[in-house]
């Protein structure tokens, strides 16, 4: 994880984004423990609270949860059920957007397969 802090968003809303990149690319397998908000709050100098709000995010997602007296850790099916948000997302935001946008370029969706294929 880089420790820097977009000051355009909720720093609790980034620290839960970093922690789910964590669990996607492997760094944070499932049924491990996770560190502490002090840990991240250290790491990225920002209050322990602030960084408790992003772990609490993915607690309230299933994505963590707390083994009481030991800490935090990823919860089983973590990593599928963020792939399932991130396609999500990335349908909504990239997917919809591209085809709102080529509707009004009056790109037929045949042109619009052939622009992505020729990417790939």
């Amino acid at each position: 994880m880089a420790n820097q802090i977009d000051d355009s968003r909720p720093i609790f809303v980034q620290i839960a984004e970093r922690i789910e990149d964590d669990i996607i690319e492997g760094g944070l397998p499932e049924e491990t423990q996770v560190p502490s908000t002090n840990q991240f709050a250290a790491f990225y100098g920002i209050n322990p609270a602030t960084a408790a709000k992003g772990v609490n995010m993915l607690v309230d997602e299933e994505i963590l949860y707390k083994k009481r007296g030991i800490g935090m850790f990823v919860a089983a099916g973590a990593k599928a059920k963020l792939m399932e948000k991130r396609k999500e997302q990335f349908y909504e935001q990239y997917v919809i957007t591209m085809i709102r946008e080529a509707e009004k370029l009056g790109i037929t969706t045949d042109q619009l397969t052939e622009m992505i294929h020729k990417r790939g």
